[in-house]
């Protein structure tokens, strides 16, 4: 098995710290077989992470954050028409005209669309339908990318690469969604019973920064998202960045001390969504006869105490500094303590909830369109984690990407680890 198709089943052999993750899909931008080859490669991930999942599975959704597997899979598709075909491909035959609006989820200038939740509504079209429609889509990318030339028209691949980095993100989403769902059946089926979450590399030190300015941001050189630019300098002070993540041996000795219920360890609408929601103890964990377990793809496990903590809300991380002392780094200290090449498990296992708020980098502009509406619009009331997760595709991580959630939500493989300003 290649690498791409074997994401819940690898074993971490190599406990040293890495400055980044591995480079992303193997691509050479001026050769059009290039190009084909990763885009069959990333289109398959997708289907094989959809596999083990049934028609009603396909379906469901189980909160309006989440998205149903069958929509995951159109939607991504519906990009690629969208945005290349229609404008790229003469005589180019839609699939299905509704599929505009089932299938597009906030790009305004394109039209009028879904309301998002009521996506597990779509109990048709089908899941075989859907199929049907990503080998219509991908028999015209392939005579797309066959007749034209990368370096005449360099904006086509340019959306291209786009659009595989696109669907990456939601090969992951696939994952994490379909996990709150079978959270909610109370058979708590498993995604993969042969997946597994490393223990965490936890290094009896840590990561000092020297302080000042260093630079932040795509230095170029391979694929970015907007959001990850434009580089720019950053004012750091001198900082412990902790090497290693904090796990659920360190959760549970929160929790035992009572840090779901000592309000001083909490930012306000933090204690008032865990009092709403009853936190008492990271996503998906339950207390029960045989001590706490956890729902995983591979079923309820019991929690691991060498595992990294997962599932936890940024709320959540930030009590847990707040009890253990220290403070959850900015996203500058993260990306500088990473590019030192300090931080154990910076990619792989867990994201890592940061104190920065998620907001546009010095002389950000968002690109003019619709695609222009991918990153830039949602630069509000978000925080920023950073590194990728065990369900994260491999190669889709770089050091400087910057993913976003809003503070309460906790069904992404969310974690943490911990920082310190020395004396």
């Amino acid at each position: 098995m290649s690498e791409i198709v074997t994401f819940a089943r690898r074993v971490r052999v190599d406990k040293e710290p890495v400055a980044a993750p591995p480079a992303s899909f193997p691509l050479d931008r001026s050769d059009p077989q290039s190009w084909l080859a990763a885009y069959r490669l990333v289109r398959a991930e997708t289907e094989r992470r959809a596999a083990p999942l049934s028609e009603s599975d396909q379906t469901v959704q189980s909160m309006p954050d989440a998205s149903p597997a069958k929509w995951h899979r159109a939607h991504t598709t519906w990009f690629f028409e969208t945005f290349l075909l229609k404008p790229y491909l003469r005589r180019y035959r839609t699939f299905d005209d509704s599929f505009g609006f089932l299938f597009n989820s906030y790009y305004e200038a394109v039209g009028v669309r879904m309301a998002r939740a009521e996506r597990g509504l779509l109990t048709r079209p089908t899941a075989a339908e859907i199929t049907a429609y990503r080998l219509h889509v991908d028999h015209a990318i392939e005579r797309l990318i066959a007749a034209r030339s990368p370096a005449a028209e360099p904006r086509l691949f340019e959306v291209l690469e786009i659009g595989l980095h696109h669907e990456q993100q939601h090969q992951e989403l696939l994952v994490t969604d379909i996990l709150h769902a079978f959270s909610l059946n109370p058979i708590h089926p498993a995604y993969d019973p042969a997946w597994w979450m490393a223990p965490a590399n936890v290094p009896a030190r840590d990561v000092r920064l020297s302080g000042g300015v260093v630079e932040i941001g795509h230095r170029g050189g391979g694929f970015s998202f907007d959001n990850e630019g434009p580089a720019h300098s950053a004012l750091i002070e001198r900082v412990d960045v902790a090497a290693g993540l904090v796990t659920n041996a360190d959760w549970l000795a929160f929790m035992a001390d009572g840090g779901y219920d000592k309000p001083a360890l909490w930012l306000s609408d933090g204690w008032g969504a865990a009092k709403r929601e009853g936190w008492r103890a990271p996503g998906y964990w339950e207390d029960g006869k045989h001590g706490w377990t956890v729902l995983t793809p591979a079923g309820r496990l019991p929690v691991d105490p060498a595992a990294p903590v997962c599932h936890v809300s940024y709320y959540e991380a930030d009590a847990f500094a707040r009890w253990a002392g220290r403070e959850l780094p900015t996203e500058f200290e993260w990306e500088a303590a990473a590019r030192a090449g300090g931080l154990a498990d910076a990619f792989g296992l867990v994201w890592q909830w940061t104190r920065s708020a998620y907001a546009a980098y010095p002389r950000y502009r968002a690109a003019d369109g619709a695609l222009g509406e991918y990153n830039g619009k949602f630069m509000v009331n978000q925080m920023v984690l950073r590194g990728s997760s065990a369900a994260t595709p491999p190669g889709h991580a770089r050091v400087s990407y910057r993913n976003f959630f809003y503070p309460h939500q906790r069904w992404q493989f969310s974690g943490l680890r911990l920082s310190s300003y020395p004396a």
